[in-house]
């Protein structure tokens, strides 16, 4: 009998499911507090592209109480935090963003902004108007979950707080490309690289992301067109910069339209800046112009590039007139390429972490990114999603956007993309 007994008793334990791993939101809901805590207070002191002095202070010293090995001043105001496991693994690269924007805040909190600060000469307000400041507060809170499981974590993992991403003040190098330059994975080399952003067009609650292109590669453009002034009741005495530059702008419209496969991906051509003349009755010596070209596919972004080019100089060419060209200028960014395999494995584990029905497939965007910037220094597969930030019962069509002085970010979304980036960095690293 007691045989019986006891051998019940095995094949019942035998066949008793294996404990699953603790749900994330577990880890994530005790430090939702302090996470929302680090977000206002961040939001309440933005600082613009390398500028990030405040920020940078308040990272490291979070860092350091985790425990984490901490290292300043890459990229000017950059800082990295090194956790390393107690078990063997694959080495992992997370990267969250600090900067603001020259933006003056419209939203009515009692953490509101009311910063100042100089932007190319002029006292502007500063603003946390993308969502840095969430980004920066969740990749805190994921480290510190990290930091705490640390002894029975396999790997490594590397937390990037990145200047500068909206790009760094005219004549200043930053960003991405600076942390590349000054050696971000000098000692570290990951085997990916994992970031993400807050968006206003996702509802709270929810994230999406695609394999392959996600984000368009960014690439700005100047052409001086030089002319010959004359009087503007006699224009045949000179040569007009102004009608050249106008033929240049109507005539790049057909490389999208006319010149590239846009059967295989989108693409974008547009003029931002068109400046010339001082006075009516004068055809100038020279016209500027300025814009940005957008594309998914590399081969596409150099036809596009190269079209521009050649335009420019035959139309100016016709006219009589020259130019100087900088196709394009420094500061480009790259594809945001999500890795296919790669951004499978991570949709698994954001549907494990938020709910199947919260996890969808994000359209191209054609905003731009410098986070490929990292991957490709290493180079490394990488993965980036979107976070919904906007309101329950709000219209994320009609939402205000990111960029702009109204950006609301439903706190809600600090927990989701909290636990999502803890799900996917945890799974990747194999952690059970």
């Amino acid at each position: 009998m007691m045989c019986k007994k006891s051998c019940l008793l095995l094949l019942t334990l035998a066949a008793a499911p294996v404990a699953a791993a603790e749900p994330v939101s577990r880890m994530i809901d005790p430090l939702l507090p302090q996470i929302t805590a680090w977000r206002r207070d961040l939001h309440q002191h933005p600082e613009l592209s390398n500028r990030e002095v405040r920020t940078s202070k308040f990272v490291a010293a979070q860092l350091k109480k985790f425990g984490l090995d901490v290292r300043t001043g890459i990229a000017r105001t950059g800082v990295v935090g090194i956790l390393k496991g107690g078990k063997p693994g694959p080495k992992l690269a997370i990267r969250a963003d600090m900067d603001a924007l020259p933006v003056t805040e419209e939203v009515d909190l009692p953490f509101a902004s009311k910063v100042k600060g100089e932007y190319q000469g002029k006292q502007v307000g500063v603003m946390h108007a993308c969502g840095h400041d969430a980004h920066t507060a969740m990749t805190l809170g994921v480290a510190e979950a990290m930091a705490k499981i640390r002894n029975d974590l396999p790997g490594e993992v590397m937390f990037i707080f990145q200047p500068a991403e909206e790009g760094p003040p005219p004549g200043e190098e930053g960003g991405g490309p600076l942390m590349v330059k000054d050696g971000v994975f000098r000692d570290f080399t990951p085997d990916a690289v994992f970031g993400m952003h807050v968006v206003s067009t996702l509802p709270v609650g929810t994230a999406a992301l695609r394999a392959g292109g996600m984000m368009a590669s960014s690439d700005t453009f100047r052409i001086v067109v030089h002319g010959r002034q004359s009087h503007g009741a006699m224009p045949w005495k000179g040569i007009d910069p102004i009608v050249t530059a106008a033929g240049i702008v109507t005539g790049a419209q057909t490389i999208v339209s006319r010149q590239l496969d846009i059967s295989k991906d989108p693409a974008v051509v547009t003029f931002g800046v068109f400046n010339g003349g001082q006075r009516f009755n004068i055809v100038p010596e020279r016209a500027e112009l300025q814009g940005t070209v957008r594309a998914f596919d590399p081969d596409m972004r150099k036809q596009a590039l190269a079209s521009l080019k050649n335009m420019a100089e035959h139309i100016a060419a016709a006219n009589g007139a020259t130019i100087d060209a900088e196709i394009p200028m420094p500061g480009s960014n790259p594809v945001n390429y999500n890795d296919p395999a790669l951004t499978a494995r991570v949709r698994a584990s954001l549907e494990k972490a938020l709910g199947k029905d919260k996890v969808s497939e994000s359209p191209r965007w054609t905003a731009s990114e410098d986070f490929p910037q990292l991957g490709l220094s290493v180079p490394a597969p990488s993965v980036y999603f979107f976070v919904g930030a906007t309101k329950a019962g709000e219209d994320p069509a009609t939402a205000p956007s990111n960029h702009s002085p109204k950006f609301f970010l439903d706190e809600g979304a600090l927990g989701v993309g909290s636990e999502a980036m803890l799900q996917a960095s945890l799974d990747y690293l194999g952690y059970e």
